[in-house]
């Protein structure tokens, strides 16, 4: 096989890839917290009886864009911000931890203190539950407190202290649900008291629309290159044929 096929066929396939890759951030523009994935490939060696002129594509995925996103005033009480680096930490179905810089918090049915998702926040805790009837302030260390709802001669009462995290940007690994997780064999960060919020904010995606734009018609561009260079393979090989033939 020619070696240009190797070349075109695997490029072509990562470049699909990536193209969904950038359509999935394109879709998450307006998404908060919403961290841009990042894509990459290179060539490599075809191990096996070819020639070491054969090489193919794989991707490489270096994970995700960790900047942060721009901040925006909401004045609702619920909506938090992690200042700086931090994540909030929200509880899986199977009862694990992952972590996220969605900050639109909401009170479920249960009175607990969920997503917007419905993905339970996690408190130092554990789960937090706020009394019925309360109305809510989040501090920015992270202590919630819950208020009596109209009732002046009801106090206010802690609920808890939302867990916020620090671990190491390069051991987080992102899940198909948006949420990254600690890497398999490494234990859960303990709570970070440094992470601060801000209270009536919430931070944007970080996914810039020009240059998700402009990449989408670079890969495209570049998957038209890759399926161009086995049209020219293929031409090749007929015309060696027909020489072939002739001779």
């Amino acid at each position: 096989m020619d070696r240009m096929i190797y070349v075109g066929m695997t490029g072509a396939k990562q470049a699909m890839e990536q193209q969904a890759a950038v359509a999935n951030n394109m879709a998450n523009v307006s998404t908060p917290g919403f961290r841009a994935q990042i894509n990459n490939y290179r060539a490599v060696p075809v191990v096996g009886d070819e020639m070491a002129t054969r090489a193919m594509v794989v991707a490489t995925t270096p994970g995700a864009d960790m900047r942060s996103g721009p901040l925006m005033q909401t004045g609702r009480p619920l909506d938090v911000a992690i200042r700086g680096d931090g994540w909030l930490t929200v509880q899986t179905p199977d009862g694990g931890e992952a972590y996220t810089r969605v900050g639109n918090l909401q009170v479920g049915a249960d009175g607990q203190l969920m997503t917007m998702d419905a993905r339970p926040v996690l408190g130092e805790a554990g789960p937090m539950v706020v009394p019925p009837g309360s109305s809510l302030v989040v501090a920015d260390d992270g202590v919630v407190t819950a208020l009596g709802a109209g009732d002046p001669a009801v106090g206010a009462a802690e609920v808890g202290r939302l867990k916020l995290v620090n671990p190491a940007v390069d051991a987080l690994v992102r899940g198909d649900d948006g949420l990254f997780r600690m890497q398999a064999g490494t234990a859960a960060p303990q709570a970070d008291p440094s992470v601060r919020l801000l209270s009536g904010t919430l931070e944007g995606s970080n996914v810039n629309a020009v240059e998700a734009m402009v990449d989408m018609i670079a890969n495209a561009r570049r998957f038209e290159m890759q399926m161009k260079t086995l049209q020219t393979a293929e031409s090749n090989d007929q015309q060696a044929n027909k020489l072939l033939g002739n001779g």
